[in-house]
């Protein structure tokens, strides 16, 4: 007997129980699709985590300051201290210094509320150097930037996220139009181009741009400390070189320690690993969760061909008695859960196809579909239609014809 005459029987065996079929199969359609859904999710999930940490900039370092400590011993969160200064930039911009430093753009940053008219929006005012623009791979889509000498003068001038924009000015291109922050009108010279991302719970579109002297006349601030330093070193592969450097540089200025450090410094790496390691554990487990489906779906594939077994005794022993081979026979019950497997595997495929094209748009969270997981998942489905068939296949080997024949 033939492949294809072995396997044109396995399939005209399994259509004239195409219900019991139907219903073997559904573990292992439900047990794959799962499979897909939970790694494109969790592939998903980390190219998002990835794609808004990007957006932060290109080959970014954030140094940080450290924490405060009130008379009453409280201690701040990271960030609540005053350890970083504008003198701390310009050092970490010494190409003598530190060489793998690209660029640095010192920010200040605060709540505030810019006014239009009647129209008011409170946003996150960022006070910044000309620099900024660069280390945070950001553009504006109309207007401009400002420049050094409009930083130097304390220009009056604002560059205004397109969240922001948006919000404020409803018709007609808000470049040239005027804002008001606490009484005093800034001019807005352009509006950034979106990212669509955010980080820390605040959307990057959501932003207005100041030259930082014009921060600090609008808002009071004296001194020269700043809230975050952000830093772009010249290339990926230098990343980890200017954070020696600059982690080198301000424990030096600072006169402390590495274990008294006043300030912290985080990579996109940093920040990209973190992210990952709890998508990545979450995705295991809820890929264990569908493995353990298809592991039902196996258990009943193998059910169904003892059952089947069972019911062909008489075939198997009239077949075995006209000269069948127990190594023939084996094979066509081998051939059947392996048919049952596969279909179940392709029929879940599909749907995990089509779950990965819906679900984005239900639940707010991008779907990866991953060849490779596919690939996996259907094999994995056909080794199970034949691991758990092996066992049905070999006991309708076994069976002698004339116990077979006898049989009812």
């Amino acid at each position: 007997m033939s492949w294809a005459e072995t396997l044109r029987a396995a399939v005209e065996a399994i259509r004239a129980h195409r219900l019991r079929s139907a219903l073997t199969m559904l573990g292992i359609v439900i047990g794959i699709s799962s499979v897909i859904l939970t790694v494109g999710l969790g592939q998903g999930a980390q190219q998002e985590v990835k794609d808004e940490i990007s957006a932060l900039g290109s080959n970014l370092l954030i140094v940080s300051p450290g924490s405060t400590t009130d008379s009453a011993g409280t201690r701040g969160g990271f960030g609540s201290a005053s350890t970083l200064t504008l003198d701390d930039a310009d050092a970490i911009g010494d190409e003598d210094v530190a060489p793998d430093v690209a660029a640095v753009a010192p920010t200040t940053t605060t709540q505030t509320a810019l006014v239009n008219g009647d129209t008011n929006w409170t946003t996150s005012l960022i006070g910044t150097t000309v620099s900024w623009a660069d280390v945070r791979a950001r553009e504006t889509s109309n207007g401009r930037f400002f420049t050094q000498a409009e930083v130097d003068s304390g220009a009056d001038v604002v560059v205004l996220g397109p969240d922001t924009a948006s919000e404020l000015f409803t018709v007609g291109s808000p470049v040239g139009q005027t804002v008001t922050l606490d009484g005093q009108p800034l001019t807005v010279i352009g509006v950034l181009a979106s990212t669509g991302s955010s980080s820390s719970g605040t959307s990057e579109d959501d932003v207005a741009v100041t030259p930082i002297s014009t921060a600090q006349q609008v808002t009071g601030t004296t001194g020269t400390s700043v809230s975050t330093v952000y830093v772009k070193a010249t290339s990926g592969s230098t990343l980890s070189a200017a954070y020696q450097e600059v982690d080198a540089l301000l424990l030096t200025a600072h006169g402390v320690t590495a274990d008294e450090a006043d300030f912290t410094i985080a990579s996109q790496e940093s920040l990209v690993a973190t992210a990952n390691a709890t998508n990545q554990t979450l995705t295991v487990l809820l890929g264990g969760v569908a493995g353990i489906s298809l592991l039902v779906g196996g258990i009943g594939v193998m059910n169904i061909m003892l059952v089947s077994v069972t019911e062909r005794v008489r075939e198997i022993g009239l077949r075995k008695a006209l000269g069948a081979t127990p190594r023939a026979i084996g094979r066509q019950f081998l051939v059947e859960a392996s048919v049952l497997g596969l279909s179940g595997g392709l029929v879940g495929g599909v749907i995990g196809i089509v779950g990965a094209r819906v679900l984005p748009g239900l639940i707010d969270q991008p779907v990866s579909l991953s060849p490779v997981a596919m690939g996996a998942a259907i094999g994995t489905a056909l080794a199970l239609g034949v691991g758990f068939g092996v066992y049905p296949a070999t006991r309708a080997a076994r069976l002698t014809p004339i116990d077979a024949l006898r049989s009812d």
